[in-house]
């Protein structure tokens, strides 16, 4: 478990070939429902690969837990060497190869940073190329809510081009604590955009997560001038 509702899954195709996806884009998980209906949940692929050297095996999601939901009570059910159907990867919410962007400002609440986690070698190598800048805004209530904090602030520390930048709207860590933080911020994520000066000239954002919180950062940042083409946007629901 990443957090009280929220559990970290790693997959394996049966047939023991490597999934071959885009960081940012995710799967399907397919099953029915008690009375046969057929459904499907859609879940951001986490996995850290390096693309450079080929495709990877692991396929890793982070799967919210809905009380009474369907896909809650198939994810809990699973023990190891279970089989469950997927199809995939779908999606474009990627980063693109013919940005020439000088700053990636990427915005995220609970789950949504996933897709964030799954970049963190592309942007390596773009900080690295071209002297990208990044920041990780991730949103949640509180610091035992934050996803995959110490990926994102290990990277951090290693990589001085990149912020990860936590911002919980209940709690903050406890002083001395690990989770403590200069770059730790009280509040959503939309009411830190300001201490970061979106600029049309430099930066591309990328939004995803709650829709309230999506659609609340994609209008401040029109406000700060980035066409909408600069505001690449990802809405999760959770669903029963």
């Amino acid at each position: 478990m990443l957090a009280p509702t929220i559990g970290h899954y790693v997959l394996a195709r049966d047939d023991g070939q490597p999934l071959d996806f885009i960081p940012g884009q995710f799967i399907q998980i397919h099953f029915d429902y008690a009375d046969g209906t057929p459904a499907r949940r859609s879940y951001s692929l986490a996995t850290i690969h390096d693309h450079a050297m080929g495709p990877g095996e692991a396929v890793e999601i982070a799967v919210s837990h809905v009380p009474g939901g369907a896909a809650t009570a198939l994810f809990e059910g699973l023990a190891l060497g279970d089989r469950i159907n997927a199809s995939g990867p779908y999606g474009r919410f990627c980063l693109m190869p013919g940005d020439h962007n000088r700053r990636y400002l990427l915005i995220g609440t609970g789950t949504g940073v996933t897709p964030y986690r799954s970049m963190l070698p592309v942007l390596a190598q773009q900080m690295a190329e071209r002297g990208t800048e990044v920041v990780v805004l991730s949103g949640a209530r509180t610091p035992g809510e934050l996803l995959y904090a110490e990926d994102f602030r290990a990277f951090a520390d290693a990589h001085p081009r990149f912020r990860y930048v936590p911002c919980l709207s209940r709690e903050l860590p406890a002083a001395g604590s690990p989770q403590a933080h200069p770059d730790v911020r009280h509040g959503y994520v939309q009411q830190q955009l300001a201490e970061f000066a979106p600029d049309p000239a430099t930066d591309i954002a990328y939004l995803c997560g709650n829709p309230d919180m999506v659609d609340a950062c994609f209008e401040a940042l029109k406000g700060y001038g980035l066409p909408v083409p600069q505001i690449r946007r990802e809405k999760y629901v959770s669903n029963k």
